[in-house]
């Protein structure tokens, strides 16, 4: 039987501010499983992306456990955990930090040669995956060149490069205007299923929530 592609148990994570103690997160459970993708859905500052960077390890401070694929994060070392990021993870935000002198094709190459693929081979898997997000006109597109669904997608397309277990997202849909932001959630929903990776996107929209395998409901830290 396999792991859970992450399994969250009772994860904290509290902030000092103006000689306050705030907490964000007060005792999270969760349990994702292989390609099952669900929606983390809550207002503005109910703690989403903090649990999404809790996640993704990119930062320490968090009490708890923290599991993914098995490996428990916390005790691992510095770059076991960026190891472990690298191989099992990949991510999308709102903004799609794309390079601005890079184009489609070597935003997308970037993270495989950091993992040791030929440039040959990034190029192949980079080109796959953008003609499957409709960029195939546009590979060799800068950012500036490129509208604000095509950056996203090419976001989505940086996210999958390596095959990740799991996807997070932080709002990937946000910044773009409804019809466009419906278009990019299907195609992302469509290659993340086709991939066989698993994901956890955070979103306040109800709307596109419901188009997920499940809602998890994160209301003052805690989930509901």
């Amino acid at each position: 039987m396999s792991n859970p592609v992450v399994k969250l148990t009772k994860l904290t994570r509290s902030f000092k501010q103006g000689g306050e103690t705030i907490d964000v997160l007060r005792g999270v459970d969760l349990t994702v499983e292989p390609g099952e993708i669900v929606a983390l859905l809550g207002p503005s500052g109910s703690g989403k992306s903090t649990l999404l960077q809790a996640v993704g390890l990119l930062e320490g401070g968090f009490g708890g456990s923290i599991a993914i694929d098995g490996n428990e994060a916390s005790k691992l070392p510095s770059d076991g955990r960026t190891e472990l990021r690298r191989s099992h993870l990949g991510f999308v935000y709102q903004f799609h930090h794309l390079l601005p002198d890079f184009t489609a094709v070597e935003n997308v190459n970037l993270p495989q040669l950091i993992v040791g693929k030929s440039t040959p081979e990034a190029e192949e898997r980079s080109r796959d995956l953008l003609s499957a997000l409709g960029l195939g006109h546009r590979l060799d597109h800068r950012p500036s060149q490129l509208s604000g669904g095509e950056q996203q997608r090419v976001a989505v397309a940086r996210a999958l490069a390596n095959s990740p277990k799991l996807v997070l997202a932080d709002e990937p849909t946000g910044n773009l205007d409804e019809h466009t932001s419906d278009a990019v959630l299907a195609q992302f929903l469509e290659l993340v299923r086709g991939e066989g990776s698993a994901a956890l996107v955070a979103t306040h929209n109800e709307r596109l929530a419901a188009r997920m395998d499940r809602v998890v409901r994160l209301h003052e830290g805690v989930l509901e």
